[in-house]
């Protein structure tokens, strides 16, 4: 049957003018012919505009191909992968904004092997060599040997098997103009004629017809069949209908539902905001994707700019899912913007059902675009944890991960399985990049299409709440990255209110700018965050993801674009704290310890403002940390002082500071690329680099305020940002935690456990009593607290150094880290420190934190306290510590006194695996009563005990 291409090709030569324009050798081209299409880009639609470009452009290509049923799915056979210049056919340039590109036999081009499909179209969008500028979709139609029905006008798009489910409207039974060709190959064209419900209406013996028909009012549908005839008999026959939308029906809402899908007990009732609209049909499962009458929406219009229009469903059976998309003014197929669920043609294929199980299949061959789900009887999650206290702002220790770069299957159910891994690192917040539903499968998630969906590609939104809900259990509350900034063209409020001839955002588009106002930085589609619309729209956003998903809180992706003011955001801008003060006090009015991290980058003075409003800043010292941690000290690079709240005049501990994020690139990578050596000690040696991530976390975790880690930095993760392209995958390396061979990078996980347990615990470490000296290679931190003193000293150079560091009090200092202790008078004493060597002394000897078991079998202690009363002096001996070693282990003991002065080394050995009990022997020291401290460094894991001896 070849009504569905015909139909197509009037679609496109409709909109040549608004669109790129093509022509093709031949005129009509069947699929087996060899075909030379050349593309004129200078009206391309698209908001990254390929018209100007003048590099290589390729074209990502497939086919529609129409089956056996009638039924029409596009983009399938693709060649290559979107960006992959090596599998994708490059076009010639054949002057400005003109390219070319030949297709030999499509069938084979494309394999299409299956003899009873038939390609009815050519795909194509073209796109620049570095994939930054584009065409939208450009569909060249195919054409059968014989006589072919071309339609001109009306503008029909017959693609989903019944003309029903893509009719023409004409609103007020207006007239129609109907005209159509007939387009030959290998023929010649003798007779058309017009049938309209059945009644021949104009015969015409010439290969061109045209007729106005005006609608009678007795009837709302109208068949329209148009068949061509050649000289031999030979006929073909297009089909379509004209539906003359009936009379609109205004009535206000029922009840005090909100936008979207609003559930009411075993009803359903979907509001759309869409003022200046025509009509609005509803379409989906329930009317077989079938324009009908009975799923028109009523109309409630409060004045023009607010306009809702709305339906009730009551006859759905419970516990179904139905999948369902509004069609505006005839044109326009969007899913609901609120939707939690949705389908996606493109990409759902590729979703496995270990992801995501039983999840219903798009309605291929109905319709098109994005649809959305909804649930007849919609089931609720059942919460284990409802008394969840968030951590202290202050106090805050977040984990940065991309979902699909942390576990192999890319889903939440694993990313359950993983919370051990953060207990025993000592986070108490994880940071999940955006799990939105976001255009493709593949992403870093900041190309959102709908903003109240979680992406299936990592699981049922069921299952992200089961995450949530299990690190409640473990203490760890669950930050989500947002994006609000922009949205791609996909989503549906981009869609709705769209400008063809300038591929942008219409001047009536209710919630984005027609242009971004600040073009430096510019992605997808700018938000108007000044328009009411915009506001009532983040606002359930937030909202949502509060109650819905119990989130503690947001990371607001690129906050300095909340404004209409022009620029590039870096200039102070009263009207955007306005809206950022807004907006937090609204998503605060739902949870008023929700956290409120704003990646924004923009002047102290503003940073300032929004800090002590009770907002937190993104403060990234990715630069200086590196260039620390490489070993670069010249010109101040690896001066980090403004790790420190206080340097940018904060009066509250408000900067979430790090060293790595998702966008910088890894300091392991930079220390093993470009480390700085001196003789033998070399930063870019495997265990140097490793040590060097150490002296920089010492610097790091400890300095008062919140802290943020990127995934895997614990581990030494050493694959550069732009490992397989910046947004590109990159190897998840847990044999790093987990085999033997990454001991030193086990060592580092340990090490940064041991920091961030010292930050949770002493309150040292969040006193507002601190001075940081980190200009020089020789770096130094002071903390002063009423419970503890703490100072920090660090050589980032690679050559060894001393110092006179500043104590904060005379006395005895302990150092963490070994146990050693000295003795400070006059405020200072000398130290000496080896490349990359670091001490962290305490005014009071505190122990290094018990390590746990874990999946490699590391060391358990037995005893870790002792008691000895009535003890002979001297004595023969004590036992001193006992353990289970898991494998060949080195050990090293030392005694202090009372005040801290090392008494001897007792044990500096390599032991092998079973039990020990290790003994002091007494009577080689003249011991009084008092306390005792037994230090010990057992393959790198460090632990002070305390032994009493009582005369």
């Amino acid at each position: 049957m070849k009504l569905r291409i015909i139909v197509l090709l009037s679609f496109f030569m409709s909109n040549l003018s608004a669109q790129t324009q093509f022509t093709t050798v031949p005129q009509y081209p069947s699929q087996t012919d060899s075909i030379v299409i050349t593309f004129d880009v200078t009206n391309a639609t698209h908001s990254n505009k390929i018209a100007g470009y003048n590099g290589d452009v390729y074209a990502h290509t497939g086919v529609s191909l129409r089956y056996s049923d009638g039924s029409i799915l596009i983009w399938q056979n693709v060649i290559g992968a979107w960006g992959n210049n090596s599998t994708q056919p490059r076009l010639v340039r054949i002057a400005d904004n003109t390219y070319r590109i030949t297709i030999n036999n499509p069938r084979k081009f494309y394999n299409v092997n299956d003899p009873s499909v038939d390609i009815v179209q050519l795909c194509f969008v073209l796109r620049s060599s570095d994939g930054t500028k584009q065409t939208e979709d450009v569909f060249v139609p195919l054409y059968e040997p014989g006589i072919t029905v071309v339609i001109n006008s009306p503008d029909v798009r017959a693609l989903y098997g019944d003309p029903l489910r893509s009719p023409y409207f004409t609103e007020n039974y207006n007239p129609v103009l109907i005209r159509a060709k007939s387009a030959a190959i290998g023929a010649k064209a003798a007779m058309m004629k017009l049938l309209i419900n059945s009644e021949t209406v104009s015969v015409v013996y010439t290969d061109t017809l045209s007729y106005l028909f005006t609608p009678d009012k007795s009837s709302e549908t109208n068949y329209i069949e148009i068949i061509a005839e050649d000289t031999t008999g030979i006929s073909d026959t297009a089909e379509f209908v004209i539906v003359a939308v009936p009379q609109q029906v205004d009535e206000p809402l029922p009840g005090n539902f909100e936008h979207g899908i609003n559930y009411n007990g075993n009803e359903v009732y979907l509001v759309l905001f869409a003022p200046y609209k025509k009509f609005v049909y509803l379409i989906g499962d329930f009317n077989d994707w079938k324009v009908n009458s009975e799923y028109l929406l009523k109309r409630y219009e409060a004045r023009e700019d607010s306009v809702l229009y709305w339906i009730k469903l009551d006859n759905l059976q419970p516990g179904t899912e139905y999948a369902f998309q509004y069609l505006i003014d005839g044109k326009i197929r969007i899913p609901d913007p609120y939707s939690e669920k949705i389908l996606d043609p493109w990409n759902d294929s590729y979703i496995t059902s270990s992801v995501y199980p039983d999840l219903i299949s798009y309605p291929y061959g109905k319709t098109e675009n994005i649809v959305s789900v909804l649930s007849a009887t919609r089931k609720e999650y059942v919460w284990k944890t409802t008394d969840f206290e968030k951590p202290p702002k202050e106090n805050l220790v977040i984990y940065e991960m991309l979902v699909r770069d942390f576990v192999e299957t890319h889903d939440f159910a694993a990313l359950i399985d993983t919370i051990g891994y953060f207990k025993k690192l000592g986070v108490n917040a994880i940071e999940l990049m955006p799990v939105m539903e976001f255009e493709g499968n593949s992403s870093w998630g900041y190309n959102p299409m709908m903003h109240f969906a979680v992406d299936k590609y990592y699981g049922p939104a069921d299952k992200l709440k089961e995450f949530v809900d299990s690190c409640h259990s473990s203490g760890i509350a669950v930050i989500l990255d947002i994006v609000l900034n922009h949205a791609y063209g996909l989503n549906p409020l981009v869609r709705m209110y769209w400008d063809t001839t300038q591929g942008r955002p219409a001047s009536n588009n209710p919630w984005f700018n027609q242009t971004s106002p600040n073009q430096v930085f510019s992605w997808g589609y700018d938000f108007n965050h000044e328009s009411n619309n915009t506001k009532y729209y983040v606002d359930r956003v937030t909202s949502y993801w509060l109650k819905e998903f119990k989130a503690d809180g947001f990371r607001f992706d690129f906050s300095k674009g909340f404004t209409n003011t022009p620029g590039d955001g870096g200039s102070y801008d009263p009207s955007r704290i306005k809206i950022l003060k807004r907006m937090a006090d609204k998503l605060w009015e739902t949870d008023p310890e929700a956290y409120v991290i704003l990646e924004h980058f923009a002047p102290d003075t503003e940073e300032k403002e929004l800090a002590s409003y009770g907002m937190m800043l993104w403060g990234n010292l990715n630069y200086n940390y590196s260039e620390a941690a490489m070993g670069w000290n010249e010109e101040g690079k690896s001066d980090f002082g403004r790790i420190s709240y206080k340097s940018r005049g904060f009066t509250t501990p408000a900067l979430v500071g790090y060293m790595e994020s998702h966008d910088e690139e890894r300091l392991m990578y930079k220390n093993l690329t470009w480390g700085n050596s001196n003789g033998d000690y070399d930063v870019k040696e495997l265990s140097t680099a490793l040590d060097r991530i150490k002296l920089a976390a010492v610097f790091f975790i400890t300095v008062p305020g919140p802290k943020m880690l990127w995934q895997f930095e614990e581990l030494g993760y050493d694959y550069s940002i732009d490992y397989n392209g910046r947004l590109g995958e990159k190897p998840i390396r847990w044999d790093y935690y987990t085999l033997p061979e990454h001991s030193d990078r086990q060592k580092l996980f340990e090490f940064f456990s041991e920091l961030i347990n010292l930050k949770k615990t002493y309150g040292a470490f969040s006193t507002d009593n601190f001075v940081l000296n980190v200009s020089d290679p020789i770096k130094e931190i002071t903390l002063v607290d009423s419970s503890m003193n703490v100072k920090i000293i660090g050589n980032f150079g690679v050559a060894s150094g001393s110092a006179y560091p500043q104590f904060p009090n005379n006395g005895y200092w302990y150092e963490y880290f070994t146990g050693d202790s000295i003795k400070v008078d006059n405020g200072t004493t000398f130290i000496k420190l080896k490349a990359g060597e670091y001490k962290l002394y305490t005014s009071v000897r505190i122990s290094t934190r018990k390590d746990s078991s874990s999946e490699n079998g590391n060391n358990e202690i037995k005893e870790n306290f002792y008691v000895y009363q009535n003890h002979p002096n001297p004595f023969s001996s004590v036992t001193l510590l006992e353990w289970e070693l898991p494998q060949k282990s080195s050990v090293v003991i030392k005694l202090f006194n009372p005040l801290g002065e090392e008494i001897s080394d007792l044990v500096n050995e390599i032991q092998e695996a079973g039990n020990h009990k290790y003994y002091l022997k007494a009577n080689k020291f003249n011991l009084s009563s008092g306390i005792y401290f037994v230090n010990y460094n057992l393959n790198g894991f460090i632990k002070t005990q305390k032994i009493v001896l009582i005369k």
